[in-house]
């Protein structure tokens, strides 16, 4: 058991056990970072999950709420998705590495309605550099809300 979750649990679509140790790292990380209001591990609605709440004041009022939900395994599968709130509209984004019959392992999902197919990319292997280009592509996204 880790955190009170049973480490061989595994999401049926992936068949790996969901790597709650690094979740944790990147929830103790995560916290620590003010573009997020609140980090939530294992919400209710998804318990593999790490739910990232974006701080509002880095959106204009168009975007009601923003998050960043990660999920890691244990063989270094992931899946990492952006998500927009725009009361009337949504935009969704999402960074895979997983067994697909529609892409590569490594793939995307791109915005604004992250399609199935997506995209064939190239992820970096480490997990952090994972981390950091999502994060990277998500401030991007933020800055050009503010750009004339």
């Amino acid at each position: 058991m880790t955190h009170g979750r049973d480490e061989n649990a595994s999401t049926p679509d992936r068949g790996a056990p969901i790597d709650f140790d690094r979740l944790e790292i990147v929830r103790e990380r995560f916290t620590t970072d003010d573009r997020f209001a609140r980090i939530e591990a294992h919400p209710t609605f998804a318990p593999e999950r790490l739910q990232c709440v974006y701080n509002r004041q880095l959106y204009p009022g168009s975007v009601q709420a923003a998050r960043l939900e990660v999920v890691w395994y244990q063989n270094g599968d992931f899946s990492i998705h952006y998500h927009e709130d725009h009361g009337t509209s949504e935009y969704d984004h999402r960074w895979d590495r997983h067994p697909s019959d529609h892409n590569t392992r490594d793939h995307v999902h791109p915005g604004p309605d992250a399609p199935t197919p997506g995209e064939n990319a190239s992820h970096p292997t480490d997990w952090r550099d994972v981390l950091s280009m999502a994060l990277s592509e998500v401030d991007d996204r933020q800055r050009a809300f503010w750009e004339p």
